[in-house]
């Protein structure tokens, strides 16, 4: 059974962005864990660009009425919760 990939086969653009991405973040992730050395120059460039590229966590939220004259209100949050579940 053959392995790998076909001949001629390129990844997208936008996959080879996000391994670029990862990388970035990994690198940041070992620093803090204490696995890599980085001055704070390049911990600095490195959060600038996962800033470019990873969404603020912050919550947003619409109001306004619908056609009934009733009032509408969405709201989109994401939260960041810690995992208690000992078990998994």
């Amino acid at each position: 059974m053959a392995r790998g990939r076909k001949a001629g086969f390129r990844m997208s653009d936008e996959h080879r962005v996000k391994i670029q991405n990862s990388n970035i973040l990994n690198a940041l992730i070992e620093h803090v864990e204490g696995k890599r050395e980085m001055s704070s120059t390049q911990v600095t460039a490195g959060v600038s660009l996962l800033k470019k590229v990873l969404p603020d966590l912050q919550s947003h939220s619409h109001e306004g009425t619908g056609d009934n004259g009733a009032l509408l209100i969405q709201q989109i949050e994401r939260v960041i919760v810690k995992d208690t579940d000992k078990n998994t």
